[in-house]
């Protein structure tokens, strides 16, 4: 029976087995550099190129020229470009009271679950509230 030899433990540091890793690493890491410095300098140089601009021209006269008046022929005929709605509104039966006091009641509880993110929007809720619960409390609901 032959045994295998135990195998040979890496010679050299860990720093010169992953030299290639570091070297990648570092030039990468220099590319984007190099790209994020010269993007930021080209914006920065059109940005004063219209500064130099903009000062250029405060000394200059600026003249405007009229536009050219619209012209409309007299056989224009405006009712062909006028299109009448036909549709005819649906008038929809009004919502029975017991149903708008349940849809109040929904609506309250949801106003009360709300987190005001301020005190403007909290006197808002409260408000809200008061009108909801004031149209809960009444005897009958008014038809709007």
């Amino acid at each position: 029976m032959s045994e295998t030899p135990p195998p040979v433990p890496p010679t050299g540091s860990a720093l010169k087995r992953t030299k290639f890793i570091w070297r990648l690493l570092l030039v990468s890491n220099f590319a984007l550099g190099a790209y994020i410095f010269a993007s930021a300098k080209r914006r920065d140089s059109t940005e004063n190129h219209r500064r130099r601009e903009q000062k250029s021209q405060k000394g200059k006269a600026i003249v405007e020229v009229p536009a050219k008046p619209i012209t409309v022929p007299d056989d224009f005929n405006y009712d062909d470009f006028l299109v009448a709605d036909t549709t005819p509104v649906q008038v929809r039966d009004p919502i029975p009271e017991e149903q708008q006091r349940e849809i109040f009641k929904w609506m309250l509880e949801e106003k009360r679950k709300v987190k005001p993110k301020d005190p403007v929007e909290n006197k808002q809720i409260d408000k809200e509230k008061a009108i909801l619960q004031q149209f809960l409390s009444a005897e009958s609901i008014p038809k709007f």
